[in-house]
Order: C-alpha cells, then sequence, then structure tokens
C-alpha cells in the first residue's frame, strides 16, 4: 500500500508583461518545446495565445497536454481555485507530475494582486514558492508605454528579471534603459530573446526556495553597499527602498512591523523580498516576501548566500514615503541604504 505523496514544493515563475510586449510569441515557444515537458503553464485569456493549432478538442476547464509535453490551462473563473485544482490533480496522479509552474498575466494586469492572491491561499503558499517574476518590455514602444500607463510601471517595478523584447526591431535606447532603472534598478536586465530558450528566460537561475532573491554588491546594478532609493519622475508614483535591519529580529516584533505596514498600506505595498536574521534561528537565513495585504510563509535557507549576515529588504510601493518604512521597523535600527550605485548594471545580451 502506497502512502501519500510527499507535498514537495513547487517554484512558480509569474510572467507579465504589456499589451504587445510578447508574451505570446514567447509562450508559443514555450508550449512546443521539449524542455517545458514538466512544466505546467496557466494562461487567464486562451485568446492572446492561441492553442487551436495544437490542439482543437479544447474543453472548458481541462487541461491540455501539448506535443511537447507541457501542461496548458486556462483561467476561465478563480486563479487560486485554478491553480489548487492543478496541484490535486498532480498529487493524485491524474495529469502529468509536473514539477514547475508559469502564470501568464493579461497584459493590462498589474501582477501585485495575483501575487497577493499565492501568498493568502493558505495550501497555495504551502505548495508554491515564488521564483521570480518575469516581465517583458517591448524596445520598439516600452518607453512610451510605462510613461502612459500605470500598469506598465508597475509591471516593471516588481520584476525580478526584466526582458526587453523586439530588440532586432530597435535598439535597446538610453530612455528605456533609464526608466527601468527608475524603477527597478535591482533587476536583472536581458536585452534580446532570439537566441535564448524560453526555459532559460523564465527559469534559469530560480531554484526552490531561491537561493538569493536580492542582488549581492556588483550584481544587478544595486550592491549592498551603495544601494539606491530609485523614486524617479514620471514613475506613478513607484518608489523602491533597500533597507537593512540590524541585530538579530525577533519573529513577532517583525511580523507586527511588516503586517500592520501590510494591513494599513496594503494596497501601496506592493512587493517587498528580502533575506532576515531572526533570533532564534541566527544561522539559517529566512527569505522573506510580501504582497499588497499578504505575507508569504518564510523560507529558510541552510545558510547565508555571503559573508554579509545583515537583514536587508527591498520594498516596492507605491506613494509611500521612506520614513514611513523606517518608522515601523525603529526596534532595529534600520538603515536607508541611498545614493547612486557604484557598480555598472549588469546587462546580458543575448
Amino acid at each position: 500500500m502506497h502512502g501519500a505523496p510527499e507535498l514537495d514544493c513547487l517554484p512558480l515563475t509569474l510572467l507579465t508583461g504589456f499589451l504587445g510586449s510578447g508574451k505570446t510569441t514567447l509562450l508559443r515557444r514555450a508550449l512546443s518545446d521539449p524542455a517545458f515537458a514538466d512544466t505546467a503553464v496557466v494562461i487567464n485569456e486562451v485568446g492572446e495565445i492561441s492553442i487551436d493549432h495544437y490542439l482543437v478538442d479544447f474543453v472548458e476547464g481541462d487541461v491540455l497536454e501539448l506535443p511537447g509535453g507541457c501542461l496548458c490551462c486556462a483561467v476561465r473563473e478563480d486563479l487560486a481555485q485554478t491553480l489548487r485544482s492543478l496541484i490535486a490533480r498532480r498529487d493524485a496522479g491524474e495529469i502529468r507530475r509536473f514539477r514547475r509552474l508559469v502564470i501568464e498575466t493579461s497584459g493590462l494586469a498589474d501582477p501585485a494582486p495575483i501575487l497577493f492572491t499565492l501568498g493568502t491561499d493558505p495550501m497555495l503558499d504551502q505548495r508554491l514558492r515564488l521564483a521570480r517574476v518575469v516581465t517583458l518590455i517591448d524596445a520598439v514602444t516600452g518607453a512610451d508605454t510605462i510613461e502612459r500607463f500605470p500598469e506598465a510601471a508597475r509591471q516593471v517595478a516588481v520584476a525580478d528579471r526584466l526582458v526587453v523584447t523586439k530588440t532586432d526591431l530597435a535598439p535597446f535606447r538610453e530612455m528605456l534603459a533609464a526608466k527601468l532603472a527608475a524603477l527597478n534598478a535591482p533587476a536583472e536586465r536581458i536585452a534580446g530573446t532570439a537566441s535564448l530558450e524560453p526555459a532559460a528566460i523564465l527559469f534559469e537561475g530560480a531554484a526552490c526556495p531561491h537561493p538569493n532573491p536580492l542582488p549581492a554588491a556588483g550584481e544587478g546594478g544595486l550592491g549592498w553597499g551603495h544601494a539606491a532609493a530609485q523614486h524617479a519622475e514620471h514613475s506613478h508614483g513607484i518608489a523602491t527602498y533597500a533597507v537593512v535591519l540590524d541585530g538579530a529580529i525577533g519573529r513577532f516584533e517583525f511580523a507586527r512591523a511588516l503586517g500592520g505596514l501590510a494591513q494599513e498600506r496594503g494596497n501601496d505595498l506592493l512587493r517587498v523580498k528580502g533575506l532576515v536574521r531572526f533570533a532564534d534561528r541566527p544561522d539559517r537565513p529566512a527569505v522573506v516576501q510580501a504582497a499588497q495585504h499578504a505575507m508569504f510563509s518564510p523560507e529558510w535557507l541552510d545558510a547565508w548566500p555571503d559573508d554579509d549576515r545583515r537583514s536587508r529588504l527591498v520594498f516596492i510601493v507605491h506613494d509611500i514615503a521612506a520614513e514611513e518604512i523606517l518608522d515601523r521597523f525603529a526596534f532595529a535600527a534600520p538603515v536607508l541604504l541611498g545614493g547612486a550605485t557604484h557598480h555598472p548594471h549588469h546587462t546580458v545580451t543575448a
């Protein structure tokens, strides 16, 4: 008699990007790629990525197994319900036992509420771990889009990886680079996708839990010794603050500080991510994430990823002053890391 399957951790990538940014092109490549055979892709508007040429007998609410082996599912109603059903059917052996997930948002979606959904559903919070947020930006119209549409700015702000598409049609211009840096200096940037496989774009470097969700010194343009508090003009009120906390932190005090901020300013708390040294487990850092009103369960690493054992957090916010964040964490002698970075931005060109 077999026991219940182990409740393993499933890394999840959130793929976002404004209308016309290239998500459809990327996902079409992914759905036929054998490297995605162990992946479930959840799309919230099937019309944006027609799968008719893969399988015409689409059954509403069902899961498609495509020629490359990838599983594809459309969100017809509730995202959390769709994800719970997928995981339950996987665990029961009704569908392929996928090892990772991709959620593709609609082009007009603000990603923060989706992150909120993942953090507030108990089952999803237990079974899924946010590996990274990948945002696609059109090199042709991206700068203008960010300027005009708050949703596009938020998509850039919450990303871990920014992928500039259509570089074959237009160069990666300084104006777009400046806007990306102003909204999200720590994010890794990739210019061009043609020579990269979809799996590399969406998953490479991601783990469960993520070994180091924050940029180390000299990586990603935001070294902790010279981090920047970003708040640029025309950024729709979006700012990014890097904060270091002193000493080992009590879990209650930390939860009260971050939880209070999420409760009172959740609509404007787009994303929080960081490493925290809790007093009861000082040798094992906790990966901490939050989005809007939701706080994700901490994920414990076996060891610190570098010699710096300070607690450090990145806050991506809308119209929240740095002083309000520092006041919340006054018990831990918070330091806002400011001033321009001394490290060149790390850009990968494909």
